[in-house]
């Protein structure tokens, strides 16, 4: 009987987010014959209408936001030969203070044991050996990726079932230089306030470097898919060259691991082939 190959979940809040953080670890370990699931926790109606107009606007439609949106995740996974994709279909929040984090059926208010229990069935469903997801202020402080956090963490100890849980994270040395690039090609870019958390980690405290410059041209393609939502415009606007150059490495700091494989590692599996 052939071995089980190994699976990795990443476990996201909205269509797009697949792409921006991860989008080289699902195209690297898709190519490298692992098993990869990405799991969207919600619809994406907080995202930009046709045109770029914004929700609350005049001919913003959740509705067909939400469509459009779930077809351009669907096409991103094709992009990157995602195995299994799962949407679990809650209401977008929106970012922090907007009245549609109080909505009905939004992922902000959802209880989070109640949302944990669904991501634990997937859990046991595809027996994901590393699960990916985002830190406890959800990278940058937005609800949904807050949420998608905590049920991650709640689901992972209902099932004890993956060896291995990542965090994304961006070492602070790369947003240093992304900041001086923005400004080089003439973007305004703000220095960071010192009176909010900090994005990032120093560059000692991410536990893993995973290159994934050799799947750059699928990561900006998958981020293409997403073209719709006017804060990927930019990045597009870089072109694949200079977009791989600055998206190239993709940093995680390891929170759960049963291999005792030693860190700094550049491998998610490390400990585990």
């Amino acid at each position: 009987m052939a071995e089980r190959p190994l699976t990795l979940m990443a476990v996201h809040a909205h269509p797009d987010d697949e792409a921006t953080s991860t989008g080289g670890v699902l195209a690297r370990y898709a190519a490298e014959g692992v098993t990869t699931v990405l799991v969207t926790c919600t619809d994406g109606r907080c995202g930009d209408g046709p045109g770029g107009v914004k929700p609350g606007d005049p001919g913003h439609d959740p509705a067909s936001v939400v469509a459009m949106r779930q077809a351009e995740l669907e096409a991103s996974c094709e992009v990157l030969k995602v195995t299994h994709l799962e949407t679990l279909g809650y209401a977008d929040s929106g970012m922090m203070g907007w009245p549609t984090n109080d909505q009905p059926g939004a992922f902000w208010i959802t209880p989070v044991d109640e949302a944990a229990d669904r991501l634990a069935e997937l859990i046991r469903q595809y027996e994901p050996d590393v699960i990916v997801t985002y830190d406890e202020n959800g990278f940058y402080g937005h609800p949904d990726h807050i949420q998608a956090h905590r049920i991650t963490m709640a689901a992972v100890a209902k099932t004890d079932v993956p060896a291995k849980v990542y965090w994304t994270t961006v070492p602070r040395t790369a947003l240093g230089e992304f900041g001086r690039i923005m400004r080089e090609l003439g973007v305004e870019w703000a220095e960071p306030d010192e009176s909010e958390p900090q994005l990032g980690l120093p560059d000692d405290e991410i536990t893993t470097w995973v290159d994934t410059s050799s799947y750059g041209t699928q990561k900006y393609d998958a981020l293409a898919t997403h073209a719709s939502q006017t804060e990927n415009i930019f990045f597009l606007q870089l072109g694949r060259e200079r977009f791989t150059e600055l998206m190239g490495m993709e940093t995680f700091v390891r929170v759960r691991d049963v291999t005792g494989a030693p860190t700094p590692e550049n491998d998610l599996f490390a400990g585990l082939r």
